[in-house]
Parts: C-alpha cells; structure tokens; sequence
C-alpha cells in the first residue's frame, strides 16, 4: 500500500469515526459509502461490498469502545436497556455477518439501502417531550426493544454496520428514549453488536488486514473527541446532522442499485 491509500484510509476512518462518538452511530453509515467510492475515485484498487462490509466491522467494534469510555460518566449509559437490546443484537448480529457469505454484493447492499431508508424516514418523525423525561426515569418495553434489536442485528451483521444508525431512531422513535441517552447506550449496544459481526466475518474471510488496522487507529483516535465535542451540541443539532448524513447515504446507495 502506499503512503496516498493509507492517508486515505485514515482519513475516511477519522471523519466516520468522529461524526459516529458525535451522534452516536459506529460510523458505517458514513464509511461503507466512502470506502466503496472514494477509493475508486482517487484511482486505487475498487474494495468489494464484502470487503467493506468485514472492514466496517472490525472498524465499528473499536470506535464504539472509544465512545462508549467518553460516555460513561453522567448517567447516559442505560444498563437494562444495553442487557436487554444487547444481547439480542448480539445474537442477531452473528447471524447475519455470518450468513452474508452467501449473498452477492448487491444483495448486500440493497440490505444496506433497505436499513438507511428505514433509518432515514424515522428519524424525520416528531419526537416531542422526550428530552424533557429525567434520565432516572426513563421507562420502555423491554421486550420489544429486545425484538426489535434482534432483528436490527441480523441486517447490520449483513452489511457490518453494527445497525446503530437505524437503532438511534428506533431508540427514539419507538422506545422515547432521551437523545443523550439514546447516543450514549446505543454507542454501548453496537459495540455488543459489532462483536458478533466481527466474529462472523472474521470467520469467513472476509476482512482485509491493513485497512482494517488503519481505521481502528483512526477509530480511536477520533471517536472519544467527537463524543466529548457532541456533549456540548444541542440535542436537535445532533438529530439533524443523523438524519441529514442517513438521507444523502440511502439516495446515493438506491441510485447506484436502481442505475
């Protein structure tokens, strides 16, 4: 590799990782685009939707880490939430990265299209109130999160973007759960998910080394600053930037599919 690729790479890591401790997302929505594109655009060797998917993965697992430790102090972190969401999305999550084997590459990202346009319609619902709940009352079903998590897992272990993009909304949408909260305990949930994912790609070959070394440095690096800095931004700038990154990543995804 040379030293233009791996600034690339880094970069595309950097930016994705930043915005993802900022609102909360492991970043895929973001980084599964520009690895598939920016790339080729720059003339360097075109990475398949397996090859982005497996690398997205690996990267997810440690930028969640990052931002999960700049958010543990404040009461953000809803325990019974991440037990209950978590262990099903790790379940759900191994299946589908395991099971993505044997899809093709647009059925992969068809997935990833399905999963934004899902995420983008939501997070456009009115979410009256919700930040006005104290963190120490919060309340939701238990086992409808758990469900709804499970089946968020099976398509984010597909396309290796540990499904935080589409469990912000959900977290929000369905749950009522404040937009901090929802930042921080979904930043713990796809970390839980993202082991799984990991797993079933590993397992089955699909993620290349170096690049995926490159974004977990730039993970680290990048995800506890955009955390720290999204605790100083008001909740509906956060929202806005989410459903603005969703939207513009699910029209180019269905252009490329439908074109």
């Amino acid at each position: 590799m040379d030293i233009g690729f791996i600034i690339t790479i880094f970069l595309i890591g950097f930016i994705g990782s930043f915005i993802s401790g900022m609102v909360g997302i492991g970043g895929s929505i973001i980084k599964y685009p520009m690895l598939l594109y920016i790339p080729v655009m720059l003339g360097y060797t075109a990475y398949s939707a397996h090859e982005v998917s497996g690398i997205s993965a690996v990267q997810v697992f440690f930028a969640t880490i990052g931002g999960v430790w700049a958010y543990r102090k404040g009461g953000y972190l809803n325990k019974t939430l991440i037990i209950y969401m978590g262990s099903a999305i790790l379940v759900g999550s191994f299946l589908g990265g395991f099971g993505s084997k044997v899809m093709t590459e647009g059925q992969i990202n068809i997935v990833y299209a399905v999963l934004a346009t899902i995420a983008a319609v939501m997070m456009f619902v009115p979410k009256k109130g919700i930040d006005d709940i104290p963190l120490d009352q919060v309340k939701f079903n238990k086992w409808l999160a758990a469900a709804l998590a499970f089946i968020v897992g099976i398509a984010a272990g597909v396309v290796g973007a540990a499904g935080a993009f589409i469990l912000v909304p959900i977290m929000l949408v369905v749950l009522k759960i404040p937009t901090r909260m929802t930042i921080a305990t979904s930043l713990a949930i796809t970390f839980i998910s993202s082991i799984g994912a990991t797993i079933g790609k590993i397992t089955t070959g699909q993620v290349l080394l170096w690049p995926a070394v490159i974004m977990v440095v730039a993970s680290l690096i990048a995800s506890p600053l955009g955390a720290n800095f999204g605790k100083k931004v008001n909740t509906k700038i956060l929202q806005y930037i989410l459903a603005g990154l969703i939207v513009a990543t699910s029209i180019k995804i269905w252009m490329d599919i439908l074109g």
